[in-house]
């Protein structure tokens, strides 16, 4: 299996695209002005407290006050907040961790009220993102994550991932962070650590303490709460550190700074594998040149279909997600009905792991396969699902089907659901139904060409249309495209872009910045 990872930046998001074997298996866009990201460290005050919900609410700058329970404080809470005491109580000189007093645990039985008032600095750390109706959740048990390793002040043991099997191994990575992590560190070492040297270990541990001695310097001099201390790695160097193997073949970018951020990260983890690492400059925009745009459109939306005429329709709700599986208009004549049920059942099973990947939906995911008679037809379905999920980092529990044919999912949510609106609002009626006659779309363009050149004075600039309107422009002898050039005296790159819909354009200037030139109006 061949893996690929493609990054399309733009000035506003930056979307990035996991492919396994040229079909896309996990995507993710984010607005490059968003700032509430999981991992980011805050110093907050404590708003209101809940004592009904044993938790209270955290201003942490969010339009929706943060969620922090009693559980999330964490047993080091006490000594936290005696660390943060005496960091803030002096302004000139940083209180080293290394000297601070480790006080016993906090109960587990215990109350908020008994430990927060309201008013109270806090030190939290945001482990899920706000969504439409909730804001952020926290937890005071602050980490900073690496490739290998994570860095949790305050604890004392040396943890090894579960998934490395050997107990020699384990054994020696234990051994080897525990005689090098410092005073009041405890250390949570990751499946990919299996079989590495110490200096590269090393490396990562004096990178981690050297971020977590930064936050503290912010901590120490912030005067506003709240405040930003600690910044999770890029989103962009996030996927890479999680998603990051060897197996990698390309990895994609269309943007020179952050390819030299990517290239940077990808030395440092990985040397031997630089040059996997690719600018890409080609004319076409690098989603559709991947292939990437279309399997966008044709995955996300309710309805979506796979091999044979057979279909998944999909729904959200606040409390689950849906599933039905469905045949469609899909015969077979040589087969029974049960073998019939099964095949679809089996595609639909691939395809819904790719689906829940893909979405990254979270939660509790209720598919309503085909009925199957044979109880070894269910059972296979059962472990059909189980293997297609080993690939999915997330954490999830797979229950086999019910009696009513019900198959009961549960998914670690982190982050939102990924849902991608395929549906497109009519770029020139903007929903009212009504547009021009499409045949004077052409000369509607070079009005607008006409009044960019000789208006704003702009002689250089990119056309996005879609692909049926740029092959038009193109086509002949001369073309349109070569008459306004001569006739303009400008230079235009026409870019036939499969994000377009049919009668939409947008214009952008040779930096790359969006140029508005559409208006309502020009509709009516």
């Amino acid at each position: 299996m061949t893996s690929e990872v493609v990054i399309d930046v733009h000035q506003k998001e930056i979307s990035i695209a996991l492919l396994e074997d040229k079909n896309l298996v996990e995507y993710q866009t984010e607005q490059r002005s968003a700032s509430f990201t999981v991992g980011n460290i805050y110093i907050a005050k404590v708003k209101k407290l809940l004592p009904g919900l044993n938790a209270c609410f955290v201003d942490v700058g969010h339009e929706r006050e943060a969620f922090l329970h009693y559980l999330d404080l964490g047993s080091k809470f006490s000594s936290y907040e005696k660390y943060l005491s005496q960091v803030q109580s002096d302004k000139r000189k940083l209180y080293p961790i290394s000297k601070a007093q480790r006080l016993s645990d906090l109960q587990k039985d215990g109350s908020i009220q008994n430990v927060l008032q309201v008013g109270q600095d806090v030190m939290v750390q945001i482990v899920k993102e706000p969504i439409p109706t909730k804001g952020p959740r926290l937890t005071s048990e602050l980490s900073l994550a690496g490739r290998y390793i994570v860095l949790v002040p305050f604890e004392d043991k040396v943890s090894v991932s579960s998934k490395i099997k050997s107990g020699e191994e384990r054994a020696r990575l234990k051994q080897l962070l525990s005689s090098i992590k410092p005073k009041n560190f405890g250390v949570i070492v990751r499946t990919v650590a299996e079989g590495k040297r110490v200096a590269e270990l090393d490396m990562e541990l004096k990178v981690l303490l050297k971020r977590w001695e930064d936050t503290i310097l912010k901590v120490q001099k912030a005067d506003v709460r709240p405040q930003l201390v600690y910044e999770e790695t890029s989103r962009v160097v996030a996927l890479l550190r999680d998603l990051f193997n060897p197996s990698y073949e390309n990895i994609f970018v269309n943007d020179e700074a952050v390819f030299g951020e990517v290239k940077q990260y990808v030395s440092l983890i990985a040397p031997d594998k630089t040059n996997v690492v690719k600018l890409y400059k080609g004319k076409i925009p690098i989603f559709d040149n991947f292939n990437i745009t279309k399997q966008i459109k044709s995955s996300f939306g309710k309805i979506v279909n796979y091999h044979h005429g057979a279909y998944l329709v999909i729904e959200h709700t606040e409390a689950l997600h849906v599933v039905d599986v469905n045949s469609g208009n899909r015969t077979r004549s040589n087969s029974d009905q049960e073998a019939n049920a099964l095949e679809v059942n089996l595609g639909a099973a691939d395809e819904l792991a790719r689906q829940l990947r893909l979405r990254d939906m979270g939660g509790i995911i209720v598919v309503d396969f085909i009925d199957m008679n044979l109880a070894e037809d269910r059972q296979m379905l059962y472990e059909r699902m189980c293997k297609n999920m080993q690939k999915d980092r997330a954490r999830h529990n797979i229950l086999p089907l019910s009696k009513f044919g019900l198959m009961q999912i549960t998914r670690q949510r982190v982050r939102p659901v990924m849902d991608v609106a395929v549906e497109e609002t009519c770029p020139t009626c903007f929903g009212k139904g009504t547009i021009k006659s499409s045949v004077l779309f052409v000369d509607q363009l070079e009005r607008k060409i006409d009044s960019l050149v000789n208006k704003i004075g702009v002689k250089t600039f990119y056309l996005h249309v879609h692909p049926y309107v740029a092959a038009y422009i193109n086509k002949g002898f001369p073309s349109l495209k070569l008459k306004w050039r001569l006739k303009y005296s400008l230079r235009l790159h026409l870019i036939s872009s499969q994000k377009m819909a049919f009668l939409q354009y947008e214009f952008y200037d040779k930096q790359g910045e969006f140029i508005d030139m559409k208006e309502e109006i020009e509709t009516k």
